[in-house]
């Protein structure tokens, strides 16, 4: 098989052995849990995205009937439901919900093997786009993953200098890279983590970051 059809038919497996572990998981509550993941794809961070999809399969491992999960890229200009690779909330029945998760990985896979870099990088607007679906939805739990360097870069003209209301969220940085001006200057990387977490404290939210990705265990058990 070819990249794009092995990495379809892995993800087809992930998917069934997620609705296996979820069909055993106990329920995460009586309104659920809500789950947006944004994914980076500026410039050379292009180049992290495979590590994306073990992400995708553990959150699809531990997601339940009523559970929400939303997928979206981060670009130029990110508050925008356009920017929605694949959402879903999760059917009551096992067996739909077994198709969902295929269907939803399939479609992750496919924008994965064909995205092209962004020349620009608006984490709020995700953010805040991040934030009006899990609202939407009305989940007991509501979750926002960032899969970026977290190096913001706005295309002239975007505003984002606004408050995005955080209460009540919990937002976790994964696989926060260093860029080359990290490597130089390390206090530009620890500056980024800070400036991001003292910005979501003030609006409401918790924060976490979690850069190794094969431990990957506790992402959701707090």
């Amino acid at each position: 098989m070819n990249g794009p059809a092995v990495r379809g038919a892995t993800l087809a497996l992930a998917a069934a052995a997620a609705v296996a572990t979820a069909a055993c998981a106990p329920s995460s509550g009586s309104r659920g849990t809500g789950v947006y993941l944004l994914l980076d794809t500026s410039g050379t961070y292009r180049e992290e995205l495979d590590k994306a999809e073990q992400i995708i399969n553990y959150t699809l491992s531990r997601l339940d009937a009523n559970d929400s999960f939303a997928v979206a890229r981060i670009d130029t200009g990110s508050f925008s439901e356009k920017d929605i690779i694949a959402k879903v909330t999760f059917d009551d029945r096992p067996s739909t919900a077994n198709m969902q998760k295929r269907k939803f990985s399939q479609t992750v896979a496919d924008f994965l093997d064909h995205v092209e870099p962004a020349q620009h990088t608006d984490i709020t607007g995700g953010l805040l786009q991040a934030v009006e679906w899990l609202n939407e939805k009305e989940p007991a739990r509501k979750t926002v993953l960032i899969f970026s360097d977290l190096e913001e870069d706005l295309d002239e003209g975007y505003v984002r200098d606004i408050t995005v209301p955080l209460d009540g969220f919990e937002v976790i940085a994964l696989n926060v890279t260093k860029l080359r001006t990290d490597n130089l200057d390390p206090r530009n990387y620890l500056g980024r983590l800070e400036e991001w977490r003292e910005r979501v404290e003030a609006e409401g939210g918790t924060w976490r970051v979690i850069n190794d990705l094969d431990r990957l265990e506790g992402l959701f058990d707090t």
